[in-house]
């Protein structure tokens, strides 16, 4: 993937790429992009309106509940011709709403195959009267959840330990800086994390087992595991740039004494 640089070299202000430390790709990310697909004329979701509930979309069939299928089936056929490491899709929480999970190995491969994805989900819709809205909350602040890009992240030592108390340790890592997190984690996040809608505020910060609601969420695949496995921050909006997450996120917890 190329990167911008300056005249002299030196990496532009926006190569969010080129500020990642993990020279020996110790680290494994996996990220969840939602969006939403949009109508071209109404300039709201597929679907929209609708006289559904938030949570009967959420992974679901049927054609009452379900807009944008084949749109989203192509790009993952799209996304695994390209050689990307596609985990998934799923059908979120809000109508025309969804969700997809790429995997890999180093934090810049990560970065680059959620980018090289944003960019065919974005070429498929050109013809279809259709677009894509990576803002949070672009249904403004209503009863509907916001988009994210949830982080799921791990290095060699929550990958082996089998401690709990290095898995809070790294957690608490991260409480001296929520601000700079917060900083590149996407723009309007204060729409989203709010404390509802599985979000934790973002003037807080937690962390717990299984917590949907927790700013990090320590998964139960990982505690059932004997704490080996890997973390899950869910600040991350859906219109963040991959890079700069995965940036700091490898900072801070390079900062952790365990």
């Amino acid at each position: 993937m190329s990167e911008v640089m300056n005249a002299d070299m030196t990496p532009h202000v926006t190569n969010g790429r080129a500020t990642i430390d993990d020279a020996d790709d110790d680290f494994l990310f996996g990220f969840e992009q939602e969006y939403f697909i949009m109508d071209s004329e109404t300039k709201l979701p597929i679907g929209f309106p609708h006289h559904g509930s938030q949570g009967q979309y959420y992974c679901a069939v049927g054609g009452q509940n379900t807009f944008g299928r084949s749109l989203v089936e192509e790009h993952a056929d799209l996304c695994i011709e390209a050689g990307l490491n596609f985990e998934g899709i799923n059908q979120e929480v809000a109508c025309g709403q969804w969700e997809f999970q790429l995997f890999a190995k180093g934090a810049k491969k990560a970065g680059d195959e959620i980018w090289v994805a944003r960019y065919l989900l974005e070429r498929l819709t050109e013809d279809k009267g259709m677009y894509i809205e990576y803002h949070p909350k672009p249904l403004g602040d209503t009863d509907w959840n916001g988009s994210g890009m949830h982080a799921n992240f791990s290095n060699t030592t929550l990958r082996t330990c089998g401690k709990r108390e290095v898995y809070e340790t790294i957690c608490e890592a991260f409480r001296p800086f929520v601000k700079e997190h917060i900083d590149v984690y996407g723009a309007d996040n204060h729409l989203r994390l709010t404390g509802k809608h599985e979000t934790a505020s973002i003037h807080d910060f937690s962390f717990g087992v299984s917590d949907r609601g927790a700013s990090i969420r320590i998964p139960i695949g990982a505690v059932e595991k004997g704490w080996k496995g890997w973390l899950e921050d869910r600040r991350p909006n859906s219109a963040a740039d991959p890079y700069k997450v995965a940036a700091r996120i490898i900072k801070t917890v390079k900062t952790a004494k365990y």
